[in-house]
């Protein structure tokens, strides 16, 4: 048995490198999220009538309405274009922070990332 090599085993080299690629990657994708947190997303509706600002953690910080669209016959509209232009922010959020992920993956499915 002494000497004896097991197919598929590889040598603990391998598996070193592996551990520490896996390492790597996890301290850039911790870096990218927190780098994507820290930004803010600005989107607009209504040819700009309605601007909204949202971090990379998904919280309105600011919302800009033009005063022209305030009619109080017509709140419906208004109502429209401030959840057009907030769910434009969080999906530019959720577009950036998967592109971001899929540079230091390479494409790869992680759970929970």
């Amino acid at each position: 048995m002494k000497g004896m090599k097991f197919p598929g085993m590889g040598g603990m080299g391998n598996m070193q490198g592996m551990l520490q690629k896996v390492q790597k990657m996890q301290a850039e994708m911790q870096k990218v999220q927190a780098d994507l947190q820290a930004r803010t997303f600005e989107s607009a509706a209504g040819g700009g009538a309605v601007k909204v600002t949202v971090t990379g953690k998904k919280e309105l910080t600011g919302i800009v309405i033009d005063p022209q669209v305030v009619d109080p016959e017509d709140v419906e509209m208004l109502q429209d274009l401030i959840l057009a232009a907030v769910n434009e922010a969080m999906h530019q959020v959720d577009t950036v922070s998967e592109e971001e992920m899929n540079k230091v993956t390479g494409g790869l499915k992680i759970p929970g990332m």
